[in-house]
Protein backbone atom coordinates (compact mmCIF):
# COMPACT_ATOMS: atom_id res chain seq x y z
CA UNK A 1 0.00 0.00 0.00
CA UNK A 2 1.41 3.35 -1.06
CA UNK A 3 0.80 6.28 1.26
CA UNK A 4 1.34 9.95 0.41
CA UNK A 5 1.48 12.73 2.98
CA UNK A 6 0.99 16.47 2.78
CA UNK A 7 0.86 18.78 5.81
CA UNK A 8 -1.98 17.58 8.06
CA UNK A 9 -3.30 15.32 5.30
CA UNK A 10 -2.86 11.62 4.56
CA UNK A 11 -3.91 9.78 1.39
CA UNK A 12 -3.88 6.08 0.62
CA UNK A 13 -5.55 3.36 -1.42
CA UNK A 14 -7.94 1.25 0.65
CA UNK A 15 -10.21 -1.73 0.05
CA UNK A 16 -13.73 -2.35 1.32
CA UNK A 17 -16.59 -4.76 0.67
CA UNK A 18 -19.21 -4.28 -2.03
CA UNK A 19 -21.52 -7.28 -1.89
CA UNK A 20 -19.33 -10.33 -2.33
CA UNK A 21 -16.43 -8.33 -3.78
CA UNK A 22 -13.52 -6.37 -2.41
CA UNK A 23 -13.28 -3.02 -4.21
CA UNK A 24 -10.83 -0.17 -3.85
CA UNK A 25 -10.89 3.55 -3.37
CA UNK A 26 -8.56 6.48 -2.90
CA UNK A 27 -8.93 7.79 0.66
CA UNK A 28 -8.00 11.31 1.78
CA UNK A 29 -7.86 11.92 5.52
CA UNK A 30 -7.71 15.41 7.05
CA UNK A 31 -5.59 16.22 10.05
CA UNK A 32 -7.08 16.81 13.45
CA UNK A 33 -9.14 14.80 15.88
CA UNK A 34 -12.87 14.32 16.10
CA UNK A 35 -15.43 13.42 13.50
CA UNK A 36 -15.56 15.00 10.06
CA UNK A 37 -18.02 15.24 7.22
CA UNK A 38 -17.53 12.52 4.61
CA UNK A 39 -17.54 12.78 0.81
CA UNK A 40 -17.90 10.07 -1.85
CA UNK A 41 -16.11 11.21 -5.04
CA UNK A 42 -17.02 9.64 -8.38
CA UNK A 43 -14.81 9.70 -11.44
CA UNK A 44 -15.41 10.54 -15.09
CA UNK A 45 -15.47 7.87 -17.77
CA UNK A 46 -11.65 7.90 -17.78
CA UNK A 47 -11.53 6.00 -14.49
CA UNK A 48 -9.95 6.79 -11.13
CA UNK A 49 -7.08 8.86 -12.51
CA UNK A 50 -4.73 11.40 -10.95
CA UNK A 51 -7.08 14.35 -11.58
CA UNK A 52 -9.88 12.76 -9.54
CA UNK A 53 -7.42 11.85 -6.81
CA UNK A 54 -6.32 15.50 -6.75
CA UNK A 55 -9.93 16.63 -6.31
CA UNK A 56 -10.32 14.18 -3.43
CA UNK A 57 -7.09 15.42 -1.88
CA UNK A 58 -8.19 19.06 -2.15
CA UNK A 59 -11.52 18.23 -0.52
CA UNK A 60 -9.67 16.38 2.22
CA UNK A 61 -7.56 19.48 2.80
CA UNK A 62 -10.81 21.31 3.55
CA UNK A 63 -11.47 18.97 6.46
CA UNK A 64 -13.43 16.06 4.96
CA UNK A 65 -12.82 12.32 4.92
CA UNK A 66 -13.04 11.58 1.18
CA UNK A 67 -13.28 8.25 -0.60
CA UNK A 68 -12.92 8.30 -4.40
CA UNK A 69 -14.45 5.02 -5.54
CA UNK A 70 -12.82 2.95 -8.28
CA UNK A 71 -15.90 1.95 -10.31
CA UNK A 72 -13.77 0.39 -13.07
CA UNK A 73 -11.85 -2.06 -10.87
CA UNK A 74 -8.43 -0.60 -11.67
CA UNK A 75 -8.97 0.34 -15.32
CA UNK A 76 -7.88 3.85 -16.32
CA UNK A 77 -7.55 5.32 -19.81
CA UNK A 78 -7.03 8.58 -21.68
CA UNK A 79 -8.49 7.16 -24.91
CA UNK A 80 -12.00 8.32 -25.79
CA UNK A 81 -12.86 5.05 -27.53
CA UNK A 82 -11.64 2.96 -24.59
CA UNK A 83 -13.40 5.23 -22.08
CA UNK A 84 -16.63 4.80 -24.02
CA UNK A 85 -16.24 1.00 -23.86
CA UNK A 86 -15.51 1.09 -20.13
CA UNK A 87 -18.54 3.24 -19.44
CA UNK A 88 -20.85 1.03 -21.51
CA UNK A 89 -19.51 -2.08 -19.78
CA UNK A 90 -20.22 -0.70 -16.29
CA UNK A 91 -23.49 -2.16 -14.97
CA UNK A 92 -25.54 0.57 -13.32
CA UNK A 93 -26.70 -1.72 -10.53
CA UNK A 94 -23.09 -2.59 -9.69
CA UNK A 95 -22.11 1.07 -9.62
CA UNK A 96 -25.00 1.84 -7.27
CA UNK A 97 -23.97 -1.08 -5.08
CA UNK A 98 -20.36 0.17 -5.00
CA UNK A 99 -21.46 3.70 -4.07
CA UNK A 100 -23.72 2.37 -1.33
CA UNK A 101 -20.79 0.33 -0.04
CA UNK A 102 -18.66 3.48 0.00
CA UNK A 103 -21.38 5.26 1.97
CA UNK A 104 -21.40 2.47 4.56
CA UNK A 105 -17.60 2.46 4.64
CA UNK A 106 -17.57 6.15 5.56
CA UNK A 107 -20.56 5.93 7.90
CA UNK A 108 -18.85 3.20 9.93
CA UNK A 109 -15.56 5.05 10.34
CA UNK A 110 -15.06 6.57 13.81
CA UNK A 111 -13.67 9.77 12.27
CA UNK A 112 -16.80 10.42 10.14
CA UNK A 113 -20.12 11.93 11.20
CA UNK A 114 -22.57 9.56 9.50
CA UNK A 115 -25.25 12.27 9.38
CA UNK A 116 -23.02 14.50 7.27
CA UNK A 117 -21.96 12.54 4.18
CA UNK A 118 -22.14 13.93 0.66
CA UNK A 119 -21.40 12.85 -2.90
CA UNK A 120 -19.68 14.60 -5.79
CA UNK A 121 -18.97 13.55 -9.35
CA UNK A 122 -17.92 14.82 -12.75
CA UNK A 123 -19.60 13.84 -16.03
CA UNK A 124 -20.38 10.11 -15.67
CA UNK A 125 -19.53 10.46 -11.99
CA UNK A 126 -21.91 13.39 -11.68
CA UNK A 127 -24.70 11.19 -13.02
CA UNK A 128 -23.85 8.57 -10.42
CA UNK A 129 -23.59 11.16 -7.62
CA UNK A 130 -27.26 12.06 -8.06
CA UNK A 131 -28.18 8.39 -8.44
CA UNK A 132 -26.67 7.78 -5.02
CA UNK A 133 -28.88 10.58 -3.69
CA UNK A 134 -31.89 8.73 -5.12
CA UNK A 135 -30.89 5.37 -3.65
CA UNK A 136 -29.41 6.46 -0.30
CA UNK A 137 -31.90 8.48 1.79
CA UNK A 138 -29.27 9.32 4.41
CA UNK A 139 -27.06 11.20 1.94
CA UNK A 140 -26.97 14.83 3.11
CA UNK A 141 -25.52 16.64 0.08
CA UNK A 142 -24.85 16.03 -3.60
CA UNK A 143 -22.75 17.95 -6.14
CA UNK A 144 -23.33 17.22 -9.83
CA UNK A 145 -20.74 18.58 -12.24
CA UNK A 146 -22.13 18.27 -15.79
CA UNK A 147 -23.75 14.89 -15.12
CA UNK A 148 -27.06 13.52 -16.38
CA UNK A 149 -29.95 14.49 -14.10
CA UNK A 150 -33.08 12.47 -13.31
CA UNK A 151 -36.10 13.25 -15.48
CA UNK A 152 -38.66 11.23 -13.50
CA UNK A 153 -40.61 12.92 -10.70
CA UNK A 154 -40.75 9.61 -8.81
CA UNK A 155 -36.93 9.52 -8.68
CA UNK A 156 -36.67 13.19 -7.75
CA UNK A 157 -39.08 12.73 -4.84
CA UNK A 158 -36.69 10.13 -3.39
CA UNK A 159 -33.88 12.68 -3.05
CA UNK A 160 -33.37 13.85 0.53
CA UNK A 161 -29.96 15.41 -0.06
CA UNK A 162 -29.40 19.07 -0.78
CA UNK A 163 -28.25 19.43 -4.39
CA UNK A 164 -25.74 21.67 -6.17
CA UNK A 165 -25.35 21.56 -9.97
CA UNK A 166 -22.55 23.08 -12.08
CA UNK A 167 -22.93 22.79 -15.86
CA UNK A 168 -22.12 24.52 -19.13
CA UNK A 169 -24.50 26.42 -21.40
CA UNK A 170 -22.82 24.88 -24.48
CA UNK A 171 -22.90 21.27 -23.20
CA UNK A 172 -24.57 19.23 -25.93
CA UNK A 173 -24.73 16.08 -23.80
CA UNK A 174 -26.29 17.80 -20.77
CA UNK A 175 -28.20 20.68 -22.39
CA UNK A 176 -29.43 23.58 -20.28
CA UNK A 177 -33.04 22.67 -21.13
CA UNK A 178 -32.67 19.35 -19.29
CA UNK A 179 -31.05 21.08 -16.34
CA UNK A 180 -33.98 23.49 -16.10
CA UNK A 181 -36.42 20.59 -16.43
CA UNK A 182 -34.71 18.95 -13.45
CA UNK A 183 -34.96 22.21 -11.53
CA UNK A 184 -38.69 22.30 -12.27
CA UNK A 185 -39.12 18.71 -11.06
CA UNK A 186 -37.29 19.54 -7.84
CA UNK A 187 -39.73 22.41 -7.24
CA UNK A 188 -42.69 20.11 -7.95
CA UNK A 189 -41.29 17.73 -5.35
CA UNK A 190 -41.08 20.56 -2.82
CA UNK A 191 -37.30 20.70 -3.00
CA UNK A 192 -34.73 23.01 -4.48
CA UNK A 193 -31.38 22.78 -6.21
CA UNK A 194 -28.61 25.35 -6.40
CA UNK A 195 -27.93 25.42 -10.14
CA UNK A 196 -25.44 27.45 -12.14
CA UNK A 197 -25.14 27.26 -15.92
CA UNK A 198 -21.86 28.76 -17.11
CA UNK A 199 -22.06 30.89 -20.26
CA UNK A 200 -19.56 29.79 -22.91
CA UNK A 201 -18.70 26.54 -21.12
CA UNK A 202 -19.22 23.10 -22.62
CA UNK A 203 -18.85 19.60 -21.18
CA UNK A 204 -15.99 18.85 -18.77
CA UNK A 205 -15.04 22.52 -18.47
CA UNK A 206 -13.49 21.93 -15.02
CA UNK A 207 -10.83 19.46 -16.17
CA UNK A 208 -7.55 20.95 -17.55
CA UNK A 209 -7.02 17.77 -19.58
CA UNK A 210 -9.91 18.92 -21.75
CA UNK A 211 -7.64 21.14 -23.84
CA UNK A 212 -10.32 22.75 -26.00
CA UNK A 213 -13.09 22.91 -23.40
CA UNK A 214 -11.31 23.84 -20.16
CA UNK A 215 -12.53 27.15 -18.74
CA UNK A 216 -10.28 28.12 -15.80
CA UNK A 217 -12.45 30.96 -14.48
CA UNK A 218 -15.62 28.85 -14.58
CA UNK A 219 -13.75 25.92 -13.06
CA UNK A 220 -12.48 28.08 -10.19
CA UNK A 221 -15.97 29.43 -9.55
CA UNK A 222 -17.51 25.95 -9.61
CA UNK A 223 -14.89 24.77 -7.11
CA UNK A 224 -15.63 27.66 -4.74
CA UNK A 225 -19.35 26.95 -5.02
CA UNK A 226 -18.67 23.30 -4.22
CA UNK A 227 -16.49 23.97 -1.19
CA UNK A 228 -18.93 26.56 0.16
CA UNK A 229 -21.87 24.19 -0.40
CA UNK A 230 -20.22 21.33 1.45
CA UNK A 231 -19.25 23.75 4.21
CA UNK A 232 -22.91 24.62 4.68
CA UNK A 233 -24.35 21.12 4.32
CA UNK A 234 -21.95 18.59 5.81
CA UNK A 235 -20.07 20.94 8.11
CA UNK A 236 -16.45 19.93 8.36
CA UNK A 237 -15.54 20.53 11.98
CA UNK A 238 -14.01 23.91 12.82
CA UNK A 239 -12.34 24.49 9.45
CA UNK A 240 -12.29 27.36 7.02
CA UNK A 241 -12.97 26.54 3.39
CA UNK A 242 -10.22 27.04 0.80
CA UNK A 243 -11.15 27.82 -2.80
CA UNK A 244 -7.57 27.71 -4.05
CA UNK A 245 -5.27 24.79 -4.49
CA UNK A 246 -6.82 23.12 -7.52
Amino acid sequence: MTTYRTPALKTEMVTFRSGAENISGFLALPGGRGRHGGIIALHEWWGLNDWVKMQATNLGANGYVVIAVDLYRGRVTDSVSEARKLKRALPEDRAIRDMSAAFHYLANRPDVDAKHIGSIGWSMGGSFAIQLAIHEPRLAACVVNYGALPADLVDVKRINAQVLVNCGARDRGIPASRVRAFEKLMKEAGQSADIKIYTGASHAFENPSNKSGYRPEAAADAWCRTVSFFGQTIKAESRKVHCGGR
